[in-house]
C-alpha cells in the first residue's frame, strides 16, 4: 500500500472486486470525497467509460458515467451519476464545430450542455454537469477532477504554469483558465492529443483532472498528484517561517474563550438582522486555531479583500467576504458594531457597483447583496446560509479559500480570478436555471424556534411538528437529558451537524438541545447566549414548559408550591419574554412568541386552585405581551384541555389518582398506557367531539401561531380542548 503523508489512501482491492463496474465508480467517488483536502462539499466530479448492452440494439456500446449535476462524492450514490452514450457525445463535437458562435463564454457553451440530454443513455434522469465533456473528450477509461486546497493554490499563484513545470516535473500539463465547458474540454483534448504520455492537467484557477485506463490506478495518481503538491508548499511553507510567520505573521492578539463567546453572543443577533434584510440567514461560528491563524495576521485584510479563485468557493462564499478592521485588544463591543455597519454598507455598495459593471444584457437580477463570510481579528468567521447545512458548507469552503492563500503565498503570489470572469460563473445562466430546479423552502425555513419544555409532551411533539416544516428547533427543557434526547430524535431523523467551537454545544444541525430554569433570568440569558452562537439568533419562541401541582384532600396547597406554580407558569414565561425581547430588538426581525395557558384559567375546579389561577394569570399576561412586545413581536397563547397521553404531568401515580377520583374501574397491575387511555378517553367524553385530546393536536395550534398564516392575530389564546363547553367565551 502506497504512503503517503498528506492524503489516506483508503482503496480496498476485496471491497472493489465486490462490486460492479458502476459500484467501482462510487465507491471510487465515496473514497476521494470523504477527504477535504482532496475536494471540497459537492465539488468535483469523476467518470468511467462502461461496456454497456444497448436496450434496443442488444449490441455492445461505450457509455459514460459521470457525476451528474449537484450532489456530493462522499455521499454519492448511483442515482448521483448520468449515463451517456460516448460515441453520441464525442459527435456533439460535429455539431459545436458548426456552430458560427462557438468559442468561449458564448451562447454555444450553453447550448451545448442542453444537448447532453440527446445522447442520455437508459433514460437516466439524472442532469448532466457542465464537466461532462471534461471527461468524455479525455482518453483515460476513469477521469477525477478534484479541488485540492494543494492544487488549487498552486492553480491560484501568479506563476501558476511554471510551477506547474517545477513541481510535477512535466507529468501534469497546464491550461489556463476557462469556464468549464465545451471549450474546455475540446483544449484539454488537444493537450492530451498532442502530450501523450501525461495523465493531468492542472486547471489555471480551477483545480485538475487526472485519468488512467485502470480505476485503481486512476485512484491513486490523483492521490500521488495532491501528495506531490502539498509536500511541496509545506516545505516552502516551513522555509519562510510556517505558521509564525504565515499570512505575514500576527498582528492581532486572539481573546480568550469565554471573551469570544460573550462578544459573539452580544454581536450575534444584531449581526443576523443587518445581513437578513432580504432573506433570513442562518449563522455558523468558526474560531479554531486556523481560521484566528488568518483573521489575526498582518495580510489577512490584503488577502480578504482579492476574494477567492476557484469557482466552487466564491459561488458559496460570494466574490469576497467582509474583513472588519477591529482590534480586540483596544476596542469594544460598541466598536465593533459600528465598525460592521459602516463595513457592511460598503460591502453592499460595492458588490451593487460590482453587478453593475459586469452584468449582461441577459443576467440574471441582482441577488442579495450581503456578505456571507464576515471575518473579525480575536474573533474567527461567521459563516451565513439559508440553514444551518449551507452555513456550514460555506464556513468549509472559505476554509479552503484560507488554505489555498496560504499555499499560493508559500510558494508565490496569491491571485484571485478577474472580477468579470468571477461574475460570469456567479450570473451563470445555467447555474440560475440550477437554483431555480431546487425545490421550493419549505414554510418554516431560515426559522430557528425555541421550544422551551421540549423534553416531554407538547412540547416534543411541538418540536418534531415545527423541524418538520424546516425550522431549526432549540429543544429546551430543565431536564437537559430530556432536551437532548429529542434534539437527538429529530437528528435521527433529519440529520445531525457539527460541533461549535468552545461553547459546549455538540451535533449543531437542524435541532440542539439545551437546559434552562424559566424561573432563574440567568439561566434564560445563558441559553439565548447559546442560542445565538449556534444558530446566529432566533425567530419565535415557544413556552409549553408548566408544572401542576393538585391541592390536598382538604383543598389546601403549601405557600411554596403555590408560589412555585406562579413562578413557572407566570413569571417564567415573563422573564422568558423580557430577555428574549432584548435579542429580538437587537435583530430587528419580526418574531413569535407562544405561551401556554389552559381550559382550566376559564372554569373553575376543585382541586387545582393555584393551577387554575396561574393559568387565568398566564392568559392575561398574553394580552399585555402582546402590547408590551408590538409591533416587532406577536404573542399568542395555546389553551390546551387535559393532554394525558404523553406529558411530563401526567405520571402513573396521578393517573390512578384521578381514575379513582372520577370512580373509574381500574387494576393496580394494569399497564401504564391502558391507564392513560381510560383517563384520556374520560375527558374526552366531557367534550364536544369526544375525542381524546394529543399533544399532536396541541402542536398543531403552536405551529400556525409561528407561521405567517395569522400574521394579522395578536393577544389572543386559541383554545386545543375538544370543545369544551365549559371554557366558552362568557
Amino acid at each position: 500500500m502506497p504512503s503517503y503523508k498528506y492524503v489516506n489512501f483508503l482503496w480496498n482491492d476485496a471491497k472493489a472486486a465486490s462490486l460492479d463496474l458502476v459500484g467501482r465508480l462510487i465507491y471510487r467517488s465515496n473514497l476521494l470525497g470523504s477527504d477535504q483536502r482532496i475536494t471540497n462539499t459537492g465539488g468535483g466530479n469523476t467518470s468511467a467509460k462502461i461496456i454497456e448492452q444497448d436496450l434496443l440494439s442488444g449490441q455492445p456500446v461505450e457509455v459514460l458515467w459521470v457525476k451528474g449535476s449537484g450532489g456530493d462524492l462522499r455521499t454519492s450514490t448511483r442515482e448521483n451519476f448520468s449515463s451517456l452514450y460516448q460515441r453520441k457525445l464525442l459527435d456533439l463535437q460535429k455539431l459545436y464545430a458548426t456552430r458560427p458562435d462557438k468559442g468561449l463564454k458564448s451562447q454555444a457553451e450553453d447550448d451545448m450542455v442542453g444537448m447532453f440530454a440527446h445522447a442520455t443513455f437508459n433514460l437516466n434522469p439524472r442532469a448532466s454537469s457542465i464537466d461532462t465533456t471534461l471527461h468524455s473528450f479525455l482518453p483515460g477509461k476513469h477521469v477525477d477532477h478534484m479541488h485540492p486546497n494543494a492544487i488549487i493554490a498552486i492553480a491560484a499563484s501568479a506563476n501558476r504554469e511554471k510551477l506547474t513545470r517545477e513541481i510535477f516535473g512535466g507529468r501534469m500539463a497546464y491550461v489556463p483558465w476557462m469556464r468549464p465547458g465545451f471549450e474546455l474540454g475540446l483544449a484539454m483534448q488537444e493537450i492530451a492529443k498532442k502530450q501523450p504520455a501525461i495523465k493531468a492537467i492542472m486547471m489555471g484557477q480551477h483545480g485538475f483532472i487526472s485519468w488512467d485506463d485502470d480505476e485503481k490506478t486512476c485512484y491513486a495518481h490523483t492521490l500521488d498528484f495532491i501528495e506531490t503538491a502539498a509536500a511541496y508548499i509545506e516545505a516552502s511553507y516551513a522555509a519562510k517561517g510556517g505558521d509564525a510567520m504565515a499570512f505575514g505573521g500576527q498582528l492581532y492578539a486572539t481573546l480568550d474563550t469565554e471573551k469570544r463567546n460573550a462578544t459573539f453572543a452580544a454581536i450575534l443577533p444584531w449581526l443576523r438582522g443587518q445581513v437578513s434584510k432580504e432573506k433570513r440567514f442562518i449563522g455558523t461560528v468558526q474560531d479554531d486555531a486556523k481560521i484566528l491563524r488568518f483573521v489575526n495576521s498582518k495580510d489577512a485584510a490584503r488577502l480578504a479583500e482579492l476574494g477567492t479563485s476557484c469557482p466552487d468557493h466564491f459561488l458559496r462564499t460570494k466574490i469576497k467576504p467582509l474583513f472588519v478592521n477591529w482590534n480586540p485588544q483596544t476596542d469594544d463591543v460598541a466598536a465593533l458594531k459600528s465598525r460592521l455597519a459602516a463595513g457592511l454598507d460598503a460591502y453592499r455598495k460595492d458588490y451593487a457597483a460590482y453587478y453593475a459593471k459586469c452584468k449582461h444584457a441577459g443576467s440574471p437580477t441582482r441577488r442579495d447583496p450581503n456578505p456571507t463570510v464576515v471575518l473579525i481579528p480575536g474573533l474567527g468567521m461567521i459563516a451565513w446560509g439559508k440553514d444551518k447545512s449551507e452555513s456550514r458548507v460555506t464556513a468549509e469552503f472559505y476554509n479552503c479559500a484560507v488554505e489555498v492563500m496560504r499555499g499560493a503565498e508559500a510558494i508565490d503570489t496569491y491571485v484571485a480570478l478577474p472580477l468579470q470572469e468571477a461574475f460570469d460563473i456567479e450570473y451563470w445562466l445555467l447555474e440560475e436555471a440550477k437554483l431555480k430546479r431546487m425545490p421550493a423552502e419549505k414554510e418554516l425555513a431560515r426559522q430557528v424556534i425555541v421550544v422551551i419544555g421540549a423534553g416531554s409532551g407538547i412540547g416534543k411533539e411541538t418540536a418534531h411538528r415545527l423541524v418538520n416544516e424546516g425550522a431549526h428547533v432549540v429543544c429546551v427543557d430543565l431536564n437537559a437529558a430530556a432536551a437532548e434526547a429529542t434534539a437527538k430524535e429529530i437528528e435521527a431523523k433529519y440529520g445531525v451537524g457539527i460541533g461549535v467551537a468552545g461553547t459546549g454545544l455538540s451535533n449543531v444541525g437542524p435541532a440542539i438541545g439545551l437546559a434552562a430554569n424559566i424561573t432563574d433570568r440567568a439561566s434564560i440569558r445563558a441559553m439565548l447566549d447559546k442560542v445565538a452562537l449556534a444558530y446566529g439568533g432566533f425567530d419565535s419562541i415557544c413556552v409549553t414548559a408548566g408544572i401542576f401541582v393538585p391541592s390536598d384532600t382538604t383543598g389546601h396547597i403549601p405557600d411554596d408550591k403555590w408560589a412555585l406554580t406562579f413562578n413557572i407558569n407566570v413569571t417564567g414565561s415573563y422573564l422568558v419574554a423580557d430577555e428574549a425581547f432584548k435579542s429580538w430588538k437587537e435583530q430587528g426581525l419580526r418574531g413569535n412568541l407562544v405561551l401556554t395557558t389552559s381550559a382550566n384559567a376559564a372554569v373553575a375546579k376543585k382541586g387545582s386552585l393555584a393551577y387554575d389561577t396561574s393559568k387565568a394569570a398566564a392568559n392575561h399576561l398574553v394580552r399585555e405581551l402582546a402590547i408590551e412586545l408590538a409591533p416587532l413581536v406577536r404573542v399568542n397563547g395555546v389553551a390546551p384541555a387535559t393532554v394525558v397521553q404523553g406529558s411530563a404531568m401526567f405520571p402513573r401515580d396521578r393517573v390512578i389518582g384521578s381514575l379513582a377520583k372520577y370512580n373509574i374501574p381500574y387494576a393496580d397491575d394494569e399497564a401504564t398506557d391502558s391507564l392513560v387511555t381510560k383517563l384520556a378517553q374520560f375527558y374526552a367524553d366531557r367534550t364536544l367531539t369526544k375525542a381524546p385530546i394529543t399533544p399532536a393536536d396541541q402542536a398543531e395550534a403552536y405551529f400556525l401561531l409561528v407561521t405567517k398564516r395569522l400574521s394579522k392575530t395578536t393577544g389572543q389564546v386559541i383554545t386545543v380542548d375538544g370543545g369544551l363547553h365549559e371554557a366558552f367565551l362568557r
